[in-house]
């Protein structure tokens, strides 16, 4: 059910994706003729509603099909659009490609007059193991008793959108969106406490107290036995194709396919745990946390350095400082890293020339005040400066 569901999510979403690239490929030309006019509108009746893709596509019309999945496709259709007028390297809404991870949204639906909560709607909770969700019905699952127990016992929470999710490795998850007008976690008393964080390379980062976190390097411990496993699947999947089986039926292909999911899913999930816990640990100690804006498009072209930044996770470790600053009522400012490295914290003095800092110069003294840094300590307390110089002028 759940993978039919998908697929109509799938079908619907490419289905105007086809529809939008044939009018766009009409509109180049400069001369209209009938038979175009006439085409175009044949295109927009096509996707003009969900009853006309049902009418197109009769399967659609199958009891176990949720209508909130085929809603939800075409909403995110032209949210995509929307998305890409805001960012447009962000790119047009393309095809989606039938994987191996499957999902499809759904809304719950509220009766008039019921009390708005976690137990009332169509999709809702009937225990700490159970859930009742549109056309899925009763389903046990498992989750973190902890988050159910703060849940439960607030007054009003909202159920939005739901998202139902068959991963790479064949696990199910089902994600929600909840609205409170109570907050879901309680903002951290102050400390008084400011910190800047210099994130590099040869560390994971060193901040302004002279602390140094050291870089866990998930994907690079992971590595060799990852790309073994990748080598047996391709021979897998070019045996397969010579033997003129399809890979879905292929049971070795599959088998492989598991174990290469796997090892990648744990370098991600150990990666993830690391940066939300490094992350939490800053924002509920610090009242300021103060790090460098980085633009990892930008820092990706540098190939010899590009396999050490993805496996870092800067862009995903900053974008969690910043929500959970938010969350927990604390400030998060990021900075120009411009010069940040080659100035002076104590006398200002910046470094050019022949004087200028490299990459192997992990240590320097000051020409002009004599003061010995460490290269990346020195750097933080330079961000931690900027960062208290922008809220100053901001307030």
């Amino acid at each position: 059910m759940i993978r039919r569901n998908a697929d109509a999510a799938r079908c619907v979403y490419n289905e105007h994706v086809a529809v939008n690239k044939e009018i766009a490929r009409f509109g180049r030309r400069s001369i209209y003729i009938d038979f175009i006019e006439k085409r175009i509108e044949a295109l927009r009746e096509r996707i003009r509603t969900a009853t006309a893709l049902k009418d197109r596509y009769p399967w659609l019309r199958h009891p176990d099909i949720d209508a909130q999945s085929i809603a939800n496709a075409r909403q995110n259709y032209q949210r995509a659009w929307k998305q890409f007028r805001a960012v447009h390297h962000a790119g047009v809404p393309n095809f989606h490609k039938k994987t191996s991870v499957e999902s499809y949204q759904t809304n719950p639906h509220y009766s008039k007059g019921t009390e708005i909560s976690l137990f009332t709607s169509n999709a809702r909770f009937l225990d700490k193991h159970h859930l009742m969700l549109p056309k899925l019905k009763r389903i046990r699952f498992q989750g973190s008793r902890k988050i159910l127990d703060r849940l439960f016992a607030m007054k009003e929470v909202r159920i939005g959108t739901i998202t139902i999710t068959k991963d790479s490795r064949h696990r199910y998850f089902v994600s929600f969106q909840l609205g409170s007008d109570e907050p879901f976690v309680k903002t951290s008393p102050k400390t008084k406490a400011e910190i800047g964080i210099d994130l590099n390379v040869k560390n994971f980062y060193a901040d302004s107290n002279g602390e140094i976190v050291a870089n866990p390097r998930y994907y690079r411990r992971q590595k060799r036995r990852l790309a073994n496993a990748q080598r047996k699947l391709s021979r897998r999947i070019v045996r397969a194709k010579k033997e003129h089986r399809p890979l879905r039926e292929a049971k070795n292909v599959e088998k492989q396919r598991l174990l290469v999911a796997r090892l990648t899913a744990q370098v991600m999930q150990r990666r993830r745990d690391f940066l939300h816990r490094t992350s939490a640990t800053l924002i509920k100690n610090h009242d300021l946390v103060a790090a460098e804006e980085l633009r990892s498009r930008n820092l990706l072209k540098n190939h010899a350095l590009a396999m050490s930044i993805q496996d870092n996770g800067w862009r995903m470790f900053l974008s969690m400082l910043t929500y959970k600053a938010a969350l927990y009522g604390k400030n998060f400012v990021t900075v120009d890293p411009r010069n940040t490295t080659q100035t002076c914290h104590a006398c200002g003095h910046i470094m050019s020339g022949k004087e200028k800092l490299t990459l192997k110069d992990r240590e320097w003294i000051c020409p002009k005040c004599g003061i010995h840094h460490i290269r990346d300590v020195n750097a933080a307390k330079n961000i931690l400066a900027r960062a208290k110089a922008k809220l100053a002028s901001m307030h």
